[in-house]
């Protein structure tokens, strides 16, 4: 197991295959109310970029959209300069609130993924890497995600499922790791930069190799921790201290060495940069700081870009369920295409050779509902965890009572 976004999809290959990717966009549990006065539009237009990447990403397993938008980067980076913003606060009760708004959504899709996984004949006791009972242990993960979930070995379907929980577990520790990061950040802001870097030269490139799912752990803090420090930098206003063409050649210069790394260690998905630690970690940081360099401040979307509005209100007050549930959908709607091999007018080479030329495209066309579903389903238990009136298809400003403004700064405080 690898540090990133992995496999590519059954929709690509025909067969079930682990996936590992993202989060949402902005990481579990940071998506706020609708827009409203003092919200950056471009951030937000950040995060869904980010999301609907990962969610194209699994669907079609085209590993160089990996290139294109390095959608982890842009996420730990946001979740980072989120994490800054709060911790003017209080650390332990931000640390609370970031971690009550990610486990409920966290339960409800937990709660589903085993009652599959038991009715499929599974038994974690009896499991051949893990069993015993530390098999039981490991079950906790499903409901605090300290560590990777347990699943049945060889299983792809429950590969494909528990995979992405890797992000829940990457930004648990980042947030739970966030009030030192940030005192050190702001005693040595280059050397923290730096450092997370340095380590994944170590540990990401078999240089030193750390067995198990601590190896995992550590490597994925490795390589988004400079995405997630930047988020302190660009809150703190550091980086726009730097004189911009600094700052863009630099990145530049990661970007063309982690390119370069990236071409000697191709693996089996070709440039897909989730299966090179040392790439994904440079190509992301230099991405991520010509993002935040050309950063506008937009209260509203301008121009053409309005017309996405409602969408991107949407998917970042609904990051973590889309996240969560995506890949799982993936899934079930490859299922429901495969059905159509067994239409009584697709009995032949001719309406099989048809289908097989519009596999992705049906796929994508039956997964778009179903995640709208999951949206409807269970999008609500997100306001729930955020201590906001609970909506079904938050698209739009929230309607405030005098009630629902109580409650909004009581969560503020928590």
């Amino acid at each position: 197991m690898t540090t990133h976004e992995r496999t590519t999809p059954p929709a690509a290959q025909g067969a079930p295959a682990h996936v590992r990717e993202a989060g949402p966009a902005a990481g579990p549990g940071t998506a706020e109310p609708a827009p409203r006065p003092g919200r950056d539009r471009y951030l937000d237009m950040l995060r869904s970029i980010a999301l609907v990447r990962v969610v194209m990403y699994h669907l079609l397993g085209w590993g160089w959209l990996s290139v294109v938008f390095p959608s982890m980067g842009v996420m730990f980076a946001l979740a980072g300069m989120l994490m800054a913003r709060s911790l003017d606060r209080p650390a332990r009760r931000v640390v609370m609130s970031r971690v009550r708004r990610l486990l409920p959504p966290l339960w409800a899709f937990s709660a589903l993924t085993l009652a599959l996984l038991f009715v499929e004949g599974w038994n974690p006791v009896e499991d051949p890497d893990d069993g015993g009972t530390w098999g039981l242990v490991r079950l906790f993960t499903y409901l605090v995600p300290v560590g990777a979930p347990p699943y049945p070995f060889g299983d792809d379907w429950a590969e494909q499922v528990a995979g992405p929980l890797w992000y829940l577990r990457s930004y648990l520790w980042f947030v739970v790791a966030s009030p030192l990061l940030l005192w050190a950040f702001r005693r040595v802001p280059w050397a923290m930069l730096a450092a997370p870097l340095a380590l994944t030269a170590v540990v990401g490139t078999g240089l030193v190799t750390i067995p198990g799912e601590t190896g995992e752990a550590v490597t994925d803090f490795a390589v988004y921790g400079s995405c997630w420090v930047l988020g302190f930098a660009h809150h703190d206003g550091l980086l726009k201290r730097i004189p911009r063409y600094a700052a863009v050649s630099w990145a530049f210069l990661l970007m063309a060495f982690g390119l370069w790394w990236a071409s000697g260690h191709l693996g089996p998905e070709g440039w897909d940069l989730n299966e090179i630690p040392l790439a994904q970690a440079t190509w992301s940081l230099g991405f991520v700081v010509i993002l935040l360099q050309y950063s506008p401040t937009w209260r509203q979307l301008p121009g053409r870009l309005r017309k996405w509005d409602r969408f991107i209100t949407l998917s970042n007050n609904r990051a973590v369920t889309i996240y969560l549930w995506h890949n799982l959908l993936v899934g079930v709607a490859e299922l429901i295409v495969e059905l159509g091999y067994r239409l009584p007018f697709m009995d032949s080479d001719r309406g099989n050779a048809a289908l097989d030329a519009t596999y992705l495209l049906w796929s994508f066309v039956v997964t778009l509902p179903l995640i709208a579903l999951a949206v409807l389903v269970f999008g609500w238990i997100e306001d729930v965890a955020a201590r906001r009136r609970p909506r079904l298809w938050p698209d739009g400003p929230a309607k405030r009572s005098s009630r629902g403004a109580r409650g909004a700064r009581r969560a503020r405080r928590a």
